[in-house]
């Protein structure tokens, strides 16, 4: 078996390996590689015109200055709350692209990688290492990189599925003991518990979900600790879902694929969630373009989406991106299960968003979208629309039956306003009115 152990350096000698001009991944989420991040920053003045290709960041973040910018220069895939300010005055760049195609641009080499940061558990009897807590993208820019350079840390948990590196296929490695950065869920507000309680009576037993993290998602796993067989397919999944293991709810025991797993890409949540996970073969985490293959996430039956807006406008275009032209995030694995889930056999897809922003002053369902927001769902491909006030159904509606379906989920003291618009651009009689 190789010595890996030969390959040994420094954080500082492995960022030595970086030259000007490269292009180099760095490994995301709760797996961002600190040690690798904060030596490269370190000699950010020897080098030019170096690019970091990353998702989410959720890492201490400290090299994502403007003043750098052109040393290293940062093209987000997924932008994270870090990054947003140095995207918008124009130090970062952002590279708009569905989650499951990212891959494809490292394969294909549409977005050559020089070198892969990357953060793994020690290696096993077999020299195998696995990538934890991050599998969705980095292990097809590991496997697309002219060289890797692993952070090995024995608090990554080692997770099972297609989530496994050789360690004749890292060219060094970085010795690391800290704990992974963790995603406390928080508790849901009034309207997220309405808007999740909405969407709990939508989902049948046996259901198979795609629940992202935070409150609504959280409030929606909740309102379902009656329902029986669950099982879980999702491009993430946090504390929520080993909460509802250990209450029977989830079982993945109807799953129409993988039955008996919970398969994901990645994970976001707190060290007892990474224990839980750890060699414990109920879950599976793979590759996202697996997990967030459309034609993938339809073969399971009674598969349901639940993704998050910004905004929506009353013919169902689905801003989640930005906020008018001021880029705010990603496109992410959205469309994916939208279109996944709509070609499920029993399947839904649903979007949810508070009625309103800014403490009711701002209607989030609107006349129109903010000009230059980005659409991500579109109107073709919207199903359902869900706020506090209810479930819009908008499959198969014209666009009149869209107006009448989403003004009766707007904050009532919108709605006027919403048909008066409707009205002028002809969409709805002249006459017409929610009574």
């Amino acid at each position: 078996m190789i010595n890996w152990r030969e390959r040994i350096v420094s954080a500082e000698e492995a960022a030595g390996k970086i030259l000007s001009g490269q292009r180099v991944f760095v490994t995301g989420n709760c797996s961002t590689p600190q040690r690798l991040i904060a030596a490269l920053r370190d000699r950010y003045q020897e080098l030019r015109s170096v690019e970091i290709v990353q998702l989410l960041d959720l890492g201490a973040g400290d090299y994502i200055t403007a003043d750098i910018s052109e040393h290293i220069r940062i093209n987000s895939l997924f932008i994270s709350g870090k990054v947003r300010p140095i995207v918008n005055s124009g130090h970062a760049d952002f590279t708009p692209v569905f989650l499951n195609e990212i891959p494809r641009l490292f394969r294909t080499g549409r977005l050559v990688l020089d070198v892969a940061f990357i953060h793994v558990s020690p290696p096993d009897e077999h020299g195998y290492c696995s990538y934890g807590v991050e599998v969705g993208v980095t292990k097809s820019a590991a496997e697309s990189a002219g060289l890797v350079i692993a952070e090995v840390n024995p608090r990554m948990p080692r997770t099972l599925g297609d989530s496994f590196i050789h360690v004749s296929q890292i060219d060094y490695f970085v010795e690391v003991d800290y704990p992974l950065p963790e995603v406390r869920p928080e508790p849901a507000s009034d309207v997220q518990d309405r808007i999740a309680s909405h969407i709990a009576e939508l989902v049948p037993d046996a259901a198979t979900m795609q629940l992202g993290i935070g409150g609504i998602p959280d409030a929606v796993m909740r309102r379902l600790n009656n329902h029986k067989n669950l099982g879980i397919h999702t491009e993430l999944f946090s504390n929520a879902v080993m909460e509802m293991i250990e209450a029977g709810v989830i079982t993945n025991a109807a799953k129409s694929i993988h039955p008996g797993k919970v398969v994901s890409g990645f994970v976001l949540g707190t060290q007892e969630l990474y224990n839980y996970i750890h060699d414990n073969p109920v879950f599976e985490l793979h590759p996202t373009e697996y997990v967030n293959d459309p034609f993938i996430i339809s073969q399971n039956d009674r598969m349901v989406s639940i993704n998050s807006a910004l905004e929506v406008d009353i013919t169902g275009q689905v801003c989640a991106d930005s906020m008018g032209p001021k880029l705010f995030s990603g496109v992410g694995g959205q469309v994916d299960f939208v279109r996944g889930a709509s070609r499920s056999k029993g399947g839904m897809s649903v979007i949810a968003l508070p009625s309103t922003a800014k403490n009711d002053t701002i209607s989030r369902i609107t006349t129109q979208l903010k000009p230059g927001s980005g659409v991500v769902t579109s109107r073709n491909d919207v199903r359902m629309i869900a706020t506090e006030y209810g479930v819009a159904d908008l499959w198969g509606r014209t666009i009149s039956e869209r107006v009448h379906a989403l003004t009766n989920i707007a904050h009532p003291k919108f709605r006027d306003q919403l048909l008066e618009y409707a009205r002028e651009q002809n969409y709805i009689a002249k006459v017409y009115s929610l009574a």
